[in-house]
């Protein structure tokens, strides 16, 4: 099944990353940590669609919100949003995705990896229920995106590396093994890792040589 949604707002969040609120069909329904593929209603585009996470939490009924990040050098759709405007239309599929929520954990994500995050650590804290630990990985301090959305998250632990800047105000590194191993005390618990392939597979194989359960850590399948 296939859904037109009709652009409502759009706002930028970093400097390359912007938020894009949709209406939402009476029938479009997700877990948080989801998403849905989506291509631009223009001439052209209709067959380019790509796997966006809505940001919104599922009661939200009266809107669809998603964080986009641009990449003006793939020459795709993530360069045209920036150009988007409200009344403008998008194309959008069912809705799947293997990350949702499973409970408190450690949420590793890498740049636009976050955006399964979002709306699972809005829940937590719309629940009072977070007892989270984000650790959360980009080149500069400017990536860093909804920073102050998340150190207001009452009971989010938050570590923020940063791997391109050498003044950055925050933890100088990468996601690898010895920094997991600094950053987090207890393996024994849910670990949810998002980001580019490489780095997916590279915590993955760090987490479980610390002792981290195979069944345990979540991740996206592909699809």
């Amino acid at each position: 099944m296939t859904y037109t949604l009709t652009l409502q707002h759009i706002k930028p969040v970093t400097h390359d990353t912007y938020q894009l609120t949709f209406d939402r069909p009476a029938d479009f329904d997700f877990e948080a940590g989801q998403a849905t593929h989506f291509a631009l209603d223009q001439e052209g585009w209709r067959d380019e669609d790509r796997p966006f996470t809505m940001t919104s939490l599922p009661d939200q009924k009266d809107k669809l919100e998603f964080v986009i990040k641009s990449y003006p050098s793939h020459d795709g759709v993530t360069e045209k949003v920036p150009n988007l405007k409200a009344g403008d239309q998008v194309i959008a599929d069912n809705t799947a995705g293997a990350i949702t929520d499973h409970g408190p954990g450690v949420f590793i994500a890498g740049g636009a990896g976050i955006t399964p995050f979002i709306a699972i650590l809005r829940s937590h804290a719309k629940m009072g229920e977070m007892d989270c630990h984000l650790i959360f990985a980009n080149e500069t301090d400017k990536d860093i995106i909804l920073q102050e959305e998340f150190d207001q998250m009452a009971g989010l632990k938050t570590s923020y590396l940063v791997s391109g800047q050498s003044d950055t105000a925050h933890i100088s590194g990468k996601p690898d093994k010895d920094m997991l191993s600094k950053l987090i005390a207890d393996f024994d618990q849910t670990f949810y890792v998002c980001g580019p392939g490489d780095m997916v597979d590279a915590v993955r194989s760090s987490l479980k040589d610390l002792g981290a359960a195979e069944d345990k850590i979540i991740t996206e399948d592909g699809w």
